[in-house]
């Protein structure tokens, strides 16, 4: 059965979900509609792209994603359909596309919108026409390339690595863009210090589970994603850190044996 998976910034109990859902179902009462996540904050397309990325690949492959984040199309901006890595993704091209592929796609169509204003119509169109065809072609014009935005990514200077917070879960775990990969790079065999936003709160050790450390203690591990997670075992580490997506996150060998009070 086909997939469709719906990515918003709308609240759960938002008259949009059940306008596009119904147009969606009026045109090919066969699929599947899933709600991949709601409630993305509005206009966030680091926070929507995040998810995206991390979650579109465990859906069958030939799955059409449709990304109402940020989606009416400003001035100069157009709807594309995206096919990459055996799913089809529409949105508008503000950049969101590379930062949910990072890498080319196999095809970008310009969705013909045939004087059609309302993007939820746009939407449920495209996606229709993809169930139908399999294929974007028939949709708009085939274009060689969509908008771009940069990723925030990690720095790494000599034994030290400076990255940031990039996604709170809903227990207040705060994901970081470090990855396994770089701090393996440059901490393999080294000792180091993890430190939160600021001086004060640090660790040394990188836990497997939340559980490796007493209640209430700060922790550092690596997630299922592979990426640096702050956390404190049974507690919101957010709230009690004031952490926030952009928070700063250092690991550094320099501080180990001496005190990190002029790092920040």
């Amino acid at each position: 059965m086909p997939v469709i998976t719906l990515t918003t910034e709308w609240k759960p109990d938002d008259i949009y979900h059940g306008i596009l859902k119904g147009k969606l179902l009026c045109r090919c009462p066969d699929v599947t509609i899933i709600d991949n996540a709601t409630g993305i904050p509005a206009f966030n397309l680091s926070h929507a792209s995040f998810v995206v990325r991390n979650t579109y690949q465990n859906y069958p492959e030939g799955s059409v994603h449709l990304i109402c984040v940020h989606s009416e199309a400003m001035k100069g901006q157009e709807y594309l359909v995206v096919k990459a890595k055996g799913h089809f993704f529409i949105g508008v091209d503000n950049g969101i596309f590379n930062l949910i592929l990072n890498s080319d796609p196999d095809e970008i169509v310009r969705i013909d919108r045939s004087g059609i204003t309302d993007e939820l119509e746009i939407f449920a169109l495209a996606a229709a026409g993809i169930i139908k065809d399999k294929s974007p072609a028939g949709l708009g014009v085939p274009v060689p390339a969509m908008s771009e935005r940069v990723p925030l990514r990690a720095t790494i200077e000599k034994d030290v690595i400076t990255g940031s917070i990039i996604f709170i879960d809903s227990y207040g775990n705060a994901i970081s863009n470090i990855t396994r990969e770089v701090f393996n790079r440059v901490f393999k065999d080294k000792e180091y210090r993890i430190l939160i936003q600021s001086n004060k709160d640090f660790t040394d050790t990188i836990t497997e589970k939340y559980s490796d450390v007493p209640v209430g203690e700060l922790l550092a591990r690596f997630n299922s994603l592979d990426l640096l997670e702050i956390a404190i075992n049974g507690a919101n580490v957010a709230e009690l850190l004031s952490l926030d997506t952009g928070s700063v996150i250092r690991i550094d060998t320099r501080v180990v044996k001496s005190s990190p009070d002029h790092l920040f």
